[in-house]
């Protein structure tokens, strides 16, 4: 059985899919489609409404069956909250999601990191990959109930008084006394804004992202509840890029605003539009994609999240990488040294070790299994006389990440070694940091 970490997915056999976590706690399901959102009440699968086409809940386990789920379902979203509205996730054990196949075949197993103040987990999620459909782990946190994941998903929240175990009749979630739920903006006005804007600057228009927006829903809702700005991981452990990576965007260019205060859309671009560096991303040509979202702070602050990024594709990420070399050789060429040839296989190599600082969440010379470059080299099928590893994180662009390799003496003499002959560059964006590089050098024969 694969162990999984958040962000991690894998392919799923057909057939149904039987989940389940043990333990004092409520299970649900949200069939969504392409655009993040339910077709209606139906689409939600709890205690109260056990039921929908292709997903059954019985007690601790759901069985999705996904060649039966309702058309133009694209997306199945697990959930978990306390089985006793009133007690915090992080009284409780941590919860464990197993999934397995037809015969019992254990496939993945997730256990998120502890919640703090959360009363529910996204814990993960089925979707539409091609022609088949995969598993991701996400251990997402809400702080309001699963009237709020309601509320954002598109299920319409009955304000009745609550009944038991905290539940309105029929098809409603509890009603909740906390501030109105964060919303995420995917068009009502902002990417118009946004591109008046651009187009004055001659820069081409933007769309606006279903992924994007979800994954600042989450991060303003998370900045809200721990009452301070930042990209990086808060109360829950996630950072903004882990976010976005887990609501299924790969990307390869990414910025962020991170702004309290404004009241509205326009005040909100107003105040980016005034800081040199927030406008540059306005503006910038290279990014593709907005997603913006607000949430309600303590106070009656409110906090923004705008995500900007432009997607992961085989030839942009060719793109970067030959960047990288050429900026590396023009480095060599200036010290008077011959220029890196590129390797296929060193580039393998070191496209292996990004994914896996993403994936499995470090950022280290040496893999959690104890392999260093040269084993990483080998297994790629290098047969270099040397090997010498730059690794970086966090550089938006091939220029920065040259230019602070250069300026660390350590980096830079690898650069500049005279016997190194070849070159392999890889590049993953997402985890706490947002980009990781690996720059492999190797020497010939």
């Amino acid at each position: 059985m694969l162990e999984l970490i958040a962000g991690g997915n894998v392919p799923l056999p057909g057939g149904a899919l039987v989940i389940r976590v043990p333990g004092p706690f409520d299970l649900s399901v949200l069939v969504t489609g392409e655009d993040g959102k339910v077709s209606g009440d139906g689409d939600f699968v709890f205690y109260n409404q056990p039921s929908a086409p292709g997903a059954h809940l019985r007690g601790d386990t759901v069985i999705v069956e996904v060649e039966r789920l309702r058309a133009g379902a694209s997306r199945v979203t697990v959930v978990v909250s306390a089985a006793d509205p009133g007690v915090p996730l992080g009284r409780l054990p941590v919860p464990t999601l197993t999934v397995t196949g037809g015969g019992g075949r254990g496939l993945a197993r997730f256990t998120p990191g502890r919640p703090t103040h959360e009363s529910v987990l996204l814990l993960a999620e089925i979707y539409r990959r091609g022609g088949g459909w995969k598993l991701r782990a996400l251990g997402q946190g809400y702080a309001d109930g699963l009237a709020g994941i309601a509320r954002d998903f598109g299920v319409e929240v009955a304000e009745d008084a609550p009944a038991a175990r905290g539940v309105t009749p029929a098809r409603s979630v509890p009603a909740r006394s906390a501030p109105p739920p964060a919303r995420p903006r995917f068009d009502d006005g902002f990417t118009a804004l946004v591109n008046a804007e651009r187009s004055r600057s001659g820069a081409p228009p933007v769309t606006a992202d279903a992924r994007l927006a979800a994954a600042a829903l989450a991060h303003c809702a998370a900045m809200a509840a721990d009452g301070r700005l930042g990209s990086a991981p808060g109360r829950t452990g996630v950072s903004l890029h882990q976010r976005v990576v887990s609501h299924g965007y790969a990307y390869l260019a990414v910025a962020e605003q991170l702004v309290s205060g404004p009241r509205t859309e326009a005040d909100f671009l107003a105040y980016c539009l005034s800081d040199p560096r927030m406008g540059r991303t306005v503006r910038d040509p290279a990014l593709s994609a907005v997603g913006v979202a607000h949430a309600p702070g303590p106070g009656g602050d409110i906090f923004w999240t705008a995500v900007w990024a432009s997607p992961l594709t085989p030839h942009g990420l060719a793109a970067v990488a030959s960047d990288v070399v050429a900026l590396t050789n023009a480095e060599r060429g200036a010290a008077g040294l011959r220029p890196l040839a590129p390797d296929p296989r060193l580039t393998s190599a070191a496209q292996a070790h990004s994914d896996d600082m993403v994936a499995r969440g470090f950022y280290s010379h040496t893999s959690p299994d104890g392999r260093q470059p040269w084993d990483r080299a080998a297994a790629a099928g290098c047969t270099h006389r040397g090997i010498g590893e730059n690794i970086a994180c966090g550089q938006r662009s091939a220029a920065e990440v040259v230019r602070g390799w250069m300026d660390s003496p350590g980096h830079r003499a690898n650069i500049l070694k005279p016997d190194f002959t070849h070159i392999g560059i890889g590049f993953r964006g997402g985890g706490e940091k947002g980009t990781y590089w690996t720059q492999l050098l190797g020497t010939a024969r």
